[in-house]
């Protein structure tokens, strides 16, 4: 089932959101028609605010032509190629940013037509379950790293536009104003 992406401006989106404290039927269909939706809007990440749930919910999906050539990832110890864990669905996702900042464009499926340079680590250790219960930790880099940190953001009530430098929010700030206001 497809749901309806909150938008800028949405008092959900400031909201730190609760952990999931039992993974149920419910949130499995929850992280099931997250999933339909990110892929209908042609997203590669959905955080559970941004369809209107404050919960500890984040589905992810990196196609493999938008990935490093050989891009591999640490899960519970073993190397493996991210195309193999794909799609990912995080429940109660912790993350542990580390490495070189790095500079790249983002955008948002709850931001419309904008997008804007983000600095933030290279990589990320990262600690959730998946809907079967099992606990992962995941070491990974390249764009599921800066995937992971703006949809784990959602869920402390942060948008990526929040993070551009200061001279970008200066040009950034008409625009969003004036989607906060069409929401």
């Amino acid at each position: 089932m497809l749901l309806s992406i909150t938008q800028y401006g949405d008092a959900v989106l400031r909201t730190k959101c609760a952990p999931v404290s039992k993974i149920d039927e419910g949130i499995v269909a929850l992280a099931n028609n997250m999933l339909e939706t990110m892929y209908a809007a042609e997203g590669i990440g959905l955080a559970a605010p941004q369809v209107d749930v404050s919960l500890q919910l984040v589905v992810i999906d990196i196609p493999e032509d938008e990935e490093e050539p050989g891009e591999t990832v640490t899960m519970n110890g073993e190397e493996k190629p991210m195309a193999s864990i794909m799609p990912l669905l995080l429940v109660n996702p912790v993350l542990e940013p580390y490495g070189a900042m790095s500079m790249c464009n983002e955008g948002c499926l709850s931001v419309r037509g904008i997008r804007a340079n983000v600095q933030r680590p290279e990589r990320v250790r990262a600690k959730f379950s998946l809907l079967d219960g099992t606990v992962v930790e995941l070491d990974c880099g390249g764009l599921l790293a800066r995937c992971l940190q703006h949809e784990c953001d959602h869920l402390n009530g942060v948008v990526f536009t929040d993070r551009v430098s200061s001279a970008a929010k200066l040009t950034l700030t008409k625009k969003l104003k004036r989607l906060a206001a069409e929401r």
